[in-house]
């Protein structure tokens, strides 16, 4: 008779045994499966935002950025259907670092700096912030958030920001709440806009000033910053003046602006970025446009609920292109893959292994995959 338990004791360690590598393999097979950017062992990324160009005017063959247009696809990879997913700036910029999408203060860049006021409380199944206004509540959170609490380093880098101190700090520089935002608009001395830094709109960074005077600063610190790994930051943000982004034209300092200054921009600094040794290590670089001059719109983009059309009158913000670099790049890469500002925050959380915010956790969206990182 014990033999008989034993036996049966034995079959039913068998059949549980089995019953469980079933249901594990079972549900391996049904988890989602992460892009591959999250398989490109990048540690270092940097973002370069130019301003308000479409993709058929900046990447034309005749284009009046030539190196913008035709060396940066040549050592890179060039993503011909890349699209903003918003006007007028600032709703492209906190889309990028946060995922949250345009309300009707956003869109007219905030030219008044005042709180977000909710309509609900908590953020909905979508994780966006219901309600209108500029500088979103402490649980908003954005992707440098996300970053410290990982482990790992960020920075904003700004140019012009502080070279007036009568206009604005030399970090962490934003209006005081409910002041008008007198960056709006250049200076021949300053040419600084709060609106084209991401950062000071969350009271996630800007409620700790020690913490934002610590990585939202001037453009003259990355140089330094890059010359050692240990010192360069894993998540740069750099913003040209709004001159040298392209914004202006002409510049309040006499520059011709434009894609013309954008071009020289990058002739300075990509190259910069990429003799870095944290680049060459494990970095990628990302250059873009905030916005183009369409409303069209990709990826299965969505509004806020109750907002505005994200594009004003459209449901975007227009094709832009980008252009990335990467040592898991090949050079002259081409990929007509759609993509948006969300799938960018998307595919950075990815490479550092964090949870999607906002609509860049939207099921139809898709970070960069194997048509990007080419390079075996």
């Amino acid at each position: 008779m014990g033999r008989v338990n034993a036996e049966s004791a034995m079959k039913t360690i068998r059949w549980t045994f089995f019953a469980a590598s079933v249901a594990l393999l079972a549900a391996c097979a049904s988890a989602p499966k992460p892009d591959l950017a999250s398989k490109a062992p990048i540690r270092h990324v940097f973002v370069i935002v130019l301003e308000n160009e479409p993709f058929e005017v900046t990447f034309h063959e005749n284009s009046i950025a030539p190196y913008l247009a035709h060396e940066l696809p040549r050592q890179g990879a060039l993503l011909t259907n890349y699209y903003a997913i918003g006007h007028l700036s600032l709703d492209n910029y906190i889309a990028m670092i946060s995922g949250q999408a345009p309300n009707k203060a956003t869109q007219d860049d905030c030219k008044t700096y005042v709180d977000f006021v909710r309509t609900r409380p908590g953020l909905d199944e979508n994780g966006q912030a219901s309600g209108e206004g500029c500088v979103y509540p402490p649980d908003v959170k954005t992707l440098p958030d996300q970053l410290e609490a990982a482990g790992f380093t960020w920075k904003g880098y700004m140019e012009d920001m502080g070279l007036d101190p009568a206009r604005e700090a030399h970090t962490c520089a934003h209006p005081p709440l409910s002041a008008k935002d007198i960056t709006n608009k250049a200076t021949p001395r300053d040419q600084y806009g709060a609106k084209h830094n991401p950062f000071v709109y969350f009271h996630s960074i800007i409620d700790d000033q020690a913490r934002c005077d610590a990585h939202v600063v001037n453009l003259d610190a990355l140089e330094g910053d890059l010359a050692n790994i240990a010192t360069t930051p894993n998540y740069a943000f750099i913003t040209p003046n709004l001159c040298h982004d392209g914004h202006d034209a002409p510049c309040k300092n006499g520059e011709p602006g434009g894609l013309i200054s954008a071009d020289k921009f990058l002739r300075e600094w990509e190259p910069k970025i990429l003799a870095a040794p944290a680049f060459k290590r494990d970095g990628l670089l990302v250059v873009t446009f905030d916005e183009g001059t369409a409303n069209d719109a990709c990826c299965g983009e969505q509004p806020l609920p109750g907002g505005p059309p994200p594009g004003r009158f459209g449901p975007g913000g227009g094709r832009t292109g980008a252009v990335l670099f990467s040592p898991w790049i090949k050079p002259g890469t081409v990929s007509t893959q759609e993509y948006n500002h969300y799938s960018l925050l998307r595919s950075i959380e990815d490479l550092f292994g964090l949870a999607h915010l906002g609509y860049a956790a939207a099921p139809q969206l898709r970070g960069f995959g194997e048509d990007v990182y080419t390079a075996k």
